[in-house]
């Protein structure tokens, strides 16, 4: 399978910040710990091992063995659940939303970056174990950005009241959803197994979380992945001392914004709370707010005094969930983590949380964005040669490809930038002869000046229209294509659901997908099915 790369900072699609970050410029040194390269990874393995309590490790194995107990998971997945009991084994792991039938394609590059990453660490520090974590975001509760996904353009969507944690919601009227996704699915092996893939993850389990673990677990149990639930009541109890530093002190909000003077350079991701933890059950969901020395949970009667509180917190600690803000701490202080891998927006807002991880002294993983990808199938590659467009061309914003490849196909010059800088000394002229006898003329050359430039603009304007209505049939195609591969003018892996191409390419598309992509390669991967 033929595979081209561009680099993400050309890529044209990453923040300053993302950019920046990967430039490893100086003013960002401070917010992140190590930078993500192979040879970094000793420092972190080293940094981690005198940082991570070992009493934990039996914990995180019991409650991965008892979230497990009703999955068939494969021995490659068991063994290396019970490899983390031991002192030389770590992590590296990324953390997705509940998304229906995986959402969107990056689904598939995150788990398949943290895979393969663990694998090159393997072979990089063989004395040393590397076991692949999915974090499953059970706790989020913004339904609406999980509830459907995309299929050859046909939003598939689960309509349906929720409250509280996701992943305690009931899988019930999915049966709907999967008749209307049949319908469009069409017939074939691939397509069969598409169906049996839905219908065993959502009709067969009561809640989303056993259904999303169920279909991860299908797609990568034989590569070894872990799937993790953090709504766990055991996993918490080692979290609470972390949880009690934030009800008393609300200490996350104060290091956060030590960030701000850098990141305000950029943007801030997402904003600390006075206090960054939710107060959960089945179905609620609320922000724990501290008003006239009482805690109070948000849009309820639920109130709680500090003695309260922590009692609640040391009978329940699986009534108290973090928010974005503590997520990432909640994660690196359960799993004997290396490495988070995530998307640019998901990184941006780990470097607002340097501080707090370091206030509550716990090792910073090193941050990693996740493998990109842009699938193309041979024949729009036959379409992309026909065209003489490169995979570069294929990235550019379309307005300015569409200009530029009017300006190759046109057999006359309409770009007018010799004649402006013609005009511009000539007007320069005219200024200095103005400034030697009636300085009064100033105002009439400079408008003479304006006038002529604008008029030379419209012209160069209406030259270009006419040569793109000359080639429109050629240019039509070109932007016919750059919407197959750019759909919406945004990514392809934002918006296409796997099925897309499970369906053509079967197990294949995930195999490729192996073998080509690298995790510390930085690179935006074109890959060609």
């Amino acid at each position: 399978m033929p595979l081209d790369k561009i680099t993400f900072q050309n890529a044209g699609y990453f923040s300053k910040l993302m950019v920046d970050y990967l430039n490893q410029e100086d003013n960002l040194r401070h917010l992140y710990n190590h930078f993500p390269t192979i040879q970094n990874f000793k420092q972190q393995i080293d940094e981690k091992r005198a940082n991570y309590p070992a009493a934990h490790r039996a914990v995180l194995c019991q409650a991965l063995l008892s979230q497990y107990k009703n999955t068939k998971a494969s021995d490659k997945t068991l063994d290396n659940i019970h490899t983390l009991a031991q002192e030389n084994t770590f992590t590296v792991t990324t953390g997705h939303q509940l998304n229906l039938f995986t959402g969107p394609l990056y689904f598939l590059y995150k788990i398949i970056s943290v895979i393969n990453l663990a694998k090159e660490l393997k072979a990089k520090y063989p004395t040393d174990n590397f076991v692949p974590v999915y974090w499953m975001a059970t706790e989020d509760h913004d339904f609406e950005e999980i509830n459907h996904f995309v299929f050859e353009e046909k939003v598939i969507c689960w309509n349906r009241e929720s409250k509280g944690p996701v992943g305690r919601l009931s899988t019930e009227g999915l049966d709907k959803v999967f008749e209307v996704f049949k319908s469009h699915i069409g017939v074939g092996t691939n397509a069969t197994r598409i169906k049996e893939l839905f219908e065993n993850a959502y009709l067969k389990h009561d809640n989303l979380t056993d259904a999303t673990r169920y279909l991860a677990n299908e797609l990568f149990a034989a590569y070894g992945l872990v799937i993790i639930d953090g709504d766990d009541a055991e996993l918490k109890k080692l979290f609470a001392p972390h949880i009690k530093e934030e009800l008393i002190n609300q200490s996350a909000i104060k290091e956060v914004e030590k960030s701000y003077a850098t990141l305000a350079d950029y943007f801030i991701q997402v904003n600390p709370r006075e206090i960054n933890l939710f107060y959960i059950q089945d179905n609620l969901r609320e922000r724990i707010i501290f008003e006239d020395e009482v805690y109070k949970v948000n849009n309820t009667s639920i109130t709680f005094s500090k003695e309260a509180i922590l009692e609640e917190l040391d009978k329940h600690p699986e009534r108290f969930s973090p928010n974005v803000i503590l997520r990432p701490l909640y994660q690196e202080v359960i799993l004997p983590n290396l490495c988070y891998t995530g998307g640019g927006g998901e990184l941006a807002y780990w470097l607002e949380l340097k501080k707090v991880f370091d206030l509550h002294k716990v090792t910073f993983p090193m941050l990693l964005l996740r493998n990109s990808v842009l699938l193309a199938t041979s024949k729009q590659v036959d379409k992309l040669d026909k065209l003489d467009l490169t995979w570069k061309d294929v990235f550019t914003k379309q307005g300015q490809l569409i200009n530029a490849k009017t300006k190759e196909l046109s057999s006359i010059q309409f770009d007018f930038e010799e004649q402006r800088k013609f005009l511009e000394e000539q007007f320069k002229t005219l200024e200095n002869i103005a400034l030697q006898t009636d300085k009064s003329f100033i105002g009439a050359v400079n408008a003479q000046k304006v006038k002529q430039l604008k008029g030379l603009e419209n012209l160069e304007k209406r030259l270009q229209k006419a040569e793109k209505r000359n080639h429109a049939e050629k240019l039509e195609r070109i932007t016919l294509l750059q919407n197959e591969l750019f759909p919406n003018n945004s990514l392809q892996e934002r918006i296409v659901n796997f099925s897309v191409y499970y369906k053509e390419f079967g197990d294949e598309l995930i195999t490729t997908l192996f073998d080509q992509l690298e995790p510390l390669s930085h690179e935006f991967d074109i890959v060609v099915l």
